[in-house]
Formats: structure tokens, C-alpha cells, sequence
């Protein structure tokens, strides 16, 4: 289900928002998978669709399958960005720039580490006694109150997922990638776990996505 949290602008109906956040969780999904998820049928989406690819903030492309006419999927422009919570970007940018300018880039990190702390102890309260997963869900919940669109995915073995659909400081961690570690060892220290990241999306990739995993000491 798209996260209703996420606020975009009432200027779209709400069949449009909704495709807009579904495209924003699985994107390159066929015309039939859209009907399918939003329980409309292929002419409705299509409509709603190309709307949207108007404004240039749906992007269409094709795969052939094994056999037939390549099947159409669509995704989410760049321009799309624009839409989603953003975190008050240029004004940490400014600021961050004017403290590596000023200080260095070490006094940039520490800020961001520092920001990271405060963010670890206003949430860590919420994350106490509980076991692994269930911290892991609660973080979730935590991050998509701030706009980042997170969800828990399925475990192996003692490995907990977390997704990320959107970046809301997309900007700062695309300049100042030391972001990107400040916040996988916020997450571990919340979460009393280790985490590895697997996909970014400052590096391109559609989600960021986490694997997280019991301390050795924690049974």
C-alpha cells in the first residue's frame, strides 16, 4: 500500500497521489500491475497515467516479453522529486557549505553526527524493550514520520529488512556523502544491531535498503 503519510500537493486527486506513491515504492511497474495494486482497470490507470507523463513526472518505457507486444511500465521522473519531502534541503545546504568553508570538512561531519545523536535520543524511548524485529518496525515507523517512506521486508534467518522509498535529504548526502555512514551507525546504535546497506538511492538505486542483524552478544 502507498504511505499515506506522505503528503504531496492537493492539486492532484487522490487517484493521482496514489499512483504517484505507488510509482514512488515500485517503480517500473507494467500497466496491468498498476491496475491490478490501485484495483482500477488498465483504461482508468492509463488515463490517470499519461496525465501525469504530461506534466513530466511519469516516464514510460518497454519490455518485450516472450511473446505479443512489448508490455508498457512506467516510472517516476527525476522531475518528480520535487514532490516528495525534501527536509528544508537548501537551508541545511547553505549551512553545511558555509561550515566547510569556515571550519573544514571534518566540522561538517561533526554536525551531521551530532544531528544524528539528537535523532538516536528523541527515538531511542520508543525503541526500548523489545525484541530485534519489532525495534526494527518501530524505527520504520519513526523514519516514515519523517518523510523518508520506510518499511520493514521479510527476514532471513536472523537478517531484518528495512526499505526506504524516498530520501528527503537526497541533496545533502549526494554532497556530503558522509551522510549516508552517519546515519548507518545512528541506526546501529538505535537499534543495538549491526547494519549493512546494500542499495542507495544517491547512488541511483530506486530504495535504500538495510540489512540488519543481531550484535553477537544479544541472543
Amino acid at each position: 500500500m502507498p504511505d499515506e503519510s506522505v503528503a504531496l500537493p492537493r492539486a492532484f486527486s487522490s487517484a493521482k497521489r496514489e499512483l504517484l506513491l505507488l510509482l514512488k515504492q515500485r517503480p517500473d511497474l507494467s500497466l496491468a500491475e498498476i491496475a491490478r495494486a490501485r484495483k482500477i482497470s488498465k483504461v482508468a490507470a492509463l488515463h490517470h497515467l499519461s496525465a501525469l507523463e504530461d506534466q513530466g513526472l511519469v516516464e514510460r518505457s518497454y519490455a518485450r516479453e516472450s511473446v505479443g507486444r512489448p508490455a508498457v511500465h512506467f516510472r517516476l521522473s527525476q522531475r518528480s522529486a520535487d514532490l516528495f519531502p525534501q527536509a528544508y534541503t537548501q537551508m541545511s545546504l547553505t549551512a553545511l557549505d558555509y561550515i566547510q568553508r569556515h571550519l573544514g570538512r571534518d566540522a561538517v561531519v561533526g554536525m551531521l553526527q551530532e544531528r544524528s545523536r539528537e535523532v538516536a535520543e528523541q527515538g531511542r524511548p520508543r525503541l526500548a524493550d523489545r525484541d530485534l524485529r519489532s525495534r526494527v518496525e518501530e524505527l520504520a515507523r519513526i523514519r516514515a514520520e519523517g518523510g523518508y517512506m520506510a518499511e520493514v521486508g521479510g527476514r532471513r534467518g536472523e537478517v531484518v529488512e528495512m526499505r526506504e522509498h524516498n530520501c528527503p535529504v537526497l541533496a545533502i548526502a549526494g554532497r556530503y556523502p558522509e551522510a549516508c555512514e552517519v546515519e548507518r551507525r545512528m541506526f546501529e546504535s538505535m537499534l543495538k544491531a549491526d547494519v549493512s546497506t546494500s542499495h542507495r538511492v544517491v547512488a541511483g538505486d530506486p530504495v535504500c535498503r538495510f540489512l540488519i542483524r543481531p550484535r553477537r552478544e544479544e541472543p
